[in-house]
């Protein structure tokens, strides 16, 4: 998956939008004002043979699947400038499959969706 594949992804969730309230360079995609993912180049080097740097998204996780996505998947990092607990970095290098990438973000939307209050939450899950 990549970078606009991934953000056309994010934008399919039902009221999902996109901010940049970190600057033009990172992507924001909030549901109801929550954030769900981010979305960026990646930092620190990480990069293709070319010298093309990866673009990095940030999504929301539960702490035990965390860490076993992170033993997993090389491409898989603590979240970049999150809580590392609950948040992880995928780096859209295709090394992970499109339906796992995609499964991460439902997931995402799921866990930021279960914390908002029954009434935005069946607004949601009526869409799904």
């Amino acid at each position: 998956m990549n970078n606009q594949q991934a953000q056309t992804y994010l934008l399919a969730k039902p009221q999902s939008t996109l901010d940049y309230p970190f600057g033009d360079d990172v992507k924001v995609f909030k549901v109801k004002n929550k954030m769900f993912a981010t979305l960026a180049i990646g930092k620190m080097g990480k990069g293709d043979d070319d010298g093309n740097q990866y673009w990095w998204m940030n999504l929301k996780c539960e702490p035990s699947e965390a860490e076993m996505l992170r033993d997993i998947f090389p491409a898989v990092i603590p979240g970049y400038h999150m809580n590392k607990r609950l948040w992880n970095t995928v780096i859209l290098d295709a090394s992970i499959p499109r339906g796992e990438i995609e499964r991460m973000i439902d997931n995402s939307f799921k866990l930021v969706v279960s914390k908002m209050t029954k009434k935005d939450q069946q607004s949601i899950l009526i869409m799904i």
